[in-house]
């Protein structure tokens, strides 16, 4: 289904006022800061000053781990820290920038001058040494890296009311199906802004309990958007209709953490959100492939040891989790009540064209972008639905009001081609790939048992009054991402032993359903 060609709000004039934390894995992020009403106060030549420092309202750092798609193995621990410290420099940029608010509205030069221009300095400097970490090992950095350092100053538009009309939800290209599309594209990046804790689920400036969205326009009546999944290719013969389903709980076990071992190997909250886990119940920063074959499972059958974990959901109704004052948590503008999942399918599916091969153990996919407002939706893979709509309507770039009765689905398909060769990739893309629509794998990949993942949310349904959504639901994620939907991702590490995977295969590829 194409693009809904209705015009929309420029993104920045319907979301830019105030500040959000900014942090993003691989060294990108927004940073945002609150500018923009002071700039507005009538009359007065300060004022005049004021507005000057509005025109850099928000910060924009290149991502520069999407750019290393190829790191020799050797140098890959060494590029691991240097882009975590790449994160830490963008946090530690956004903190000097919104505690200089005043500063920065009395001088027009205050952000390059004290934030722009020290931080392309530091990052000059990580760059550097991520370059030396290729050349220790006999290999070159990418050149494309010495533009990277530079971050720069986004102007913000004027902010403009809502309605309270959330949009039609179909800001978005692809087929809409859990199981399929990578291909979600277009620009639908609403930048934000951020603000204090307002209590009480209503929102202020970008909306949000901490200031950091969602807002009202992040939100849609599902009753109200038109159909737009896409039929589903048809099994041809060769293809391989069967599936095989694991069992592994909703995390009563309650396994949270901030890390993410796949991302940011030995960093400690290399995720900067709270993950909920199923599967591996040893999944930390610091677990490796001996750790997860050891470990206890919560799946039913023993022999799945995977590691399925994903981004919680709160609600923002003015209440605080455990984990208010930690990092990751409160501390970055994840905030409200954590939800836990009401049901959580786990299912492995065929190929329409071929048969599958066995995953290679210790295979690792990330599905989604958990950084859509920086890089855009070319990897974004979020499905938000409602049940009893679920064949009807997938969105993307919008969360759903369900009606009364009916719950919240988020759904994930994962990549299901493979390279044949590597279980990981730098950019920790590449090596995996998704089907095209008629369910081909190009350039040599095989067809591998494709995971999807159903999970199903019992939240009341948040209200949107004079342009305001209250008590909303949202995803956890980078703080400079706004609470997006379209940041929604999810991760898999397979610890399936052999016989259990050949299992799995077998099932798939002679059309039964297994467990």
């Amino acid at each position: 289904m194409g693009r809904n060609t209705r015009k929309r709000r420029s993104p920045l004039a319907v979301r830019a006022i105030a500040a959000s934390a900014a942090l993003a894995i691989g060294g990108g992020g927004l940073v945002w800061a609150n500018f923009y009403a002071s700039a507005h106060e009538e009359n007065s030549a300060q004022n005049d000053t004021k507005a000057a420092a509005a025109q850099v309202a928000t910060i924009k750092c290149p991502d520069v781990g999407q750019q290393l798609t190829k790191v020799p193995w050797r140098a890959r621990s060494g590029v691991d820290r240097e882009l975590a410290t790449l994160d830490k420099q963008i946090t530690e940029a956004y903190a000097r920038l919104a505690a200089s608010r005043d500063a920065a509205a009395k001088d027009a030069n205050f952000v390059q001058n004290s934030i722009l221009g020290p931080l392309k300095d530091k990052r000059t400097a990580t760059i550097e040494r991520i370059k030396i970490d290729f050349r220790r090992v006999g290999s070159t950095a990418p050149s494309s890296l010495d533009g990277l350092a530079p971050c720069t100053g986004v102007p913000a538009d004027p902010p403009e009311t809502t309605d309270g009309q959330a949009g039609d939800g179909q800001d978005q290209k692809g087929d809409g199906q859990a199981d399929g599309g990578q291909d979600q594209n277009g620009d639908g990046q609403d930048q934000g802004d951020g603000g204090q804790d307002q209590g009480g689920g209503e929102q202020a400036g970008n909306g949000g309990q901490a200031g950091n969205g969602p807002v009202a326009a992040d939100f849609v009546d599902i009753t109200k958007v038109q159909p737009n999944v896409a039929r589903k290719p048809r099994t041809r013969s060769g293809g391989s209709a069967g599936t095989f389903t694991s069992s592994c709980g909703v995390n009563a076990n309650k396994k949270f953490n901030t890390d993410n071992v796949i991302v940011a190997p030995g960093v400690t909250n290399g995720a900067h959100h709270l993950h909920d886990y199923v599967g591996n119940q040893s999944n930390d920063a610091f677990a490796n492939n001996d750790t997860f074959a050891a470990a206890q499972t919560s799946c039913a059958n023993p022999g799945d040891k995977s590691s399925y974990y994903w981004p919680v959901v709160r609600i923002q109704n003015g209440t605080q989790d455990f984990d208010q004052n930690n990092d990751g948590g409160g501390k970055e503008g994840n905030v409200g009540q954590i939800q836990q999942t009401k049901q959580a399918s786990i299912k492995f599916v065929g190929n329409p064209r071929s048969k599958v091969v066995a995953m290679p153990k210790f295979l690792r996919i990330i599905t989604g972008d958990a950084k859509t407002t920086t890089n855009g939706l070319a990897n974004a893979n979020a499905h938000w639905s409602c049940t009893g709509f679920e064949n009807k309507v997938q969105l993307t770039e919008q969360y759903p009001i369900c009606p009364e009765g009916s719950d919240v689905v988020r759904s994930f398909s994962f990549q299901s081609c493979w390279d044949g060769q590597n279980v990981d990739s730098a950019n920790h893309r590449t090596h995996v790939a998704f089907a095209d629509a008629q369910g081909n794998c190009a350039n040599g990949f095989k067809a591998i048992p494709q995971l999807t993942m159903r999970l199903v949310y019992d939240v009341p349904a948040p209200t949107i009054e004079n342009g305001q959504v209250k008590n909303p639901y949202a995803v956890d994620g980078f703080p400079e991402q706004l609470h997006k939907p379209s940041t929604d991702h999810d991760d898999f590490i397979n610890v399936f032993d052999e016989k259990l995977m050949n299992k799995m295969v077998n099932c798939i590829n002679t059309g039964r359903k297994c467990k």
